[in-house]
């Protein structure tokens, strides 16, 4: 185990911060680990009493091109991961959920973050009026599973947290059809 001799924050942003910890490893050695510090984040699978699946497509400056991906977003201060989970959902699609269940979580890059991402099946969606935060352009998309595992395949669907998540919405449903 690595044990951290000095840790500081280079940058404090919006949602998680950047910081360069001095380590000690188990040989003795001394060593940087640059780490993004992140509050955690949900992941919603939202699925229409059709079967269909809400996904979301948006533009990510990080990689410079629109990303189709499960809707989604970064836990607030003392917010619980459900009810991010239905914030998030009524943001970026205008739907409300009937029904919240927990699948998974997992650590989305833990070389270099800290994001822990909880994802979560939604059912019994019911329409709002709900609105896009002012720094988000989304374009709701829900698409059959078998249309979403062909994309992953294609690699149309590039984002992790929504391949996961398709994934373990699979592992519970036990179907490979493509089928819900």
């Amino acid at each position: 185990m690595e044990k951290t001799i000095f840790s500081e924050v280079l940058h404090e942003g919006r949602s998680f911060s950047f910081k360069r910890d001095e380590v000690e490893l188990p040989n003795g050695k001394k060593t940087f680990r640059d780490i993004v510090d992140h509050p955690g984040a949900v992941a919603i699978i939202p699925v229409l009493s059709d079967g269909r699946i809400v996904l979301v497509r948006q533009y990510r400056y990080a990689v410079r091109k629109s990303l189709l991906e499960l809707p989604a977003g970064t836990l607030e201060e003392g917010e619980s991961p459900v009810d991010c989970a239905r914030r998030e959902l009524r943001e970026e699609t205008s739907y409300d959920a009937g029904t919240m269940k927990k699948l998974l979580q997992c650590y989305m890059a833990p070389g270099y973050s800290s994001e822990l991402i909880h994802v979560f099946l939604a059912g019994d969606l019911r329409k709002t009026d709900a609105q896009a935060e002012i720094d988000e352009n989304i374009e709701v998309e829900p698409l059959e599973l078998k249309d979403i595992l062909r994309l992953i395949d294609e690699n149309t669907i590039e984002d992790a947290k929504t391949i996961c998540g398709i994934f373990a919405l699979l592992r519970t449903t036990r179907r490979v059809d493509g089928s819900l």
